[in-house]
């Protein structure tokens, strides 16, 4: 029987929360969960906003129960939201696809790891489980990361499942900048650059495309070196054109 093939999609920015009237990013890891099920479990984890309401109002609109079968999960609450009677992990383990939303990385992974959801989340990417997300939700699966959330731009220390740094809205000059004076000083080791509007999809922890919803977005490959563009594929083109 073959491995499961690990997959996480890191959007630099975009999907439901940032780009209103334009799904493409949201349908591509939607089609990748559909791979795994017809009608694949989809569940947002809101936590990096505090889990937000209207956050989690928005992601019900984008993933409607005639797509999937979509649930979310709340850690700040009792209720903790989409009809879940049971632990987190154990939902978490049973769905196609997990969302992660925006906000602050720093009090997501604080959060995730008070509560286990660290090794629970990478059990599930172990299975093939579809892990993706935006801005927060991005940086958190990198071994290192650069978040200016809270204003002035700072490294953090990610889940490590992929053992690369990220710096998400790269289209910000000030992040970019700090991004690149972090790998510079060895603060964080080598990594990608990602602008609003394009995401990067790994296989394993190999980055297997550029993906981008917004045909000017762009990626890069950054070390103590350089800045390198990535080749991107816009999601607007048929596959077979693009080819």
């Amino acid at each position: 029987m073959a491995a499961p093939v690990r997959q996480i999609v890191a959007f630099g920015g975009g999907g439901f929360s940032m780009e209103a009237g334009n799904p493409l990013l949201d349908d591509y890891v939607l089609d990748l969960a559909a791979r795994r099920a017809a009608r694949p479990r989809v569940c947002f984890v809101p936590t990096a906003s505090g889990d937000a309401d209207h956050y989690v109002v928005r992601f019900y609109r984008a993933f409607s129960a005639e797509r999937c079968q979509p649930s979310h999960v709340s850690l700040f609450r009792r209720d903790r939201g989409g009809g879940i009677d049971c632990d987190v992990a154990a939902h978490l383990l049973r769905q196609d696809l997990i969302y992660v939303g925006g906000g602050s990385v720093v009090s997501l992974l604080g959060v995730w790891r008070a509560h286990g959801l660290d090794a629970a989340l990478r059990d599930c990417w172990q299975q093939g489980i579809v892990l993706c997300g935006l801005s927060a939700g991005s940086l958190c699966w990198f071994r290192g990361a650069l978040t200016a959330f809270h204003g002035r731009p700072q490294t953090v220390a990610g889940l490590g499942l992929l053992p690369h740094s990220n710096c998400v809205h790269l289209n910000d000059e000030k992040r970019r900048s700090a991004f690149r004076e972090a790998i510079a000083s060895g603060e964080i080791g080598p990594g990608y650059g990602v602008e609003d509007g394009a995401a990067l999809r790994f296989e394993g922890t190999d980055l297997a495309e550029v993906v981008t919803s917004r045909r000017e977005a762009r990626a890069f490959r950054v070390d103590t070196a350089a800045e390198r563009p990535l080749p991107t594929r816009h999601l607007g083109v048929p596959l077979a054109v693009a080819a």
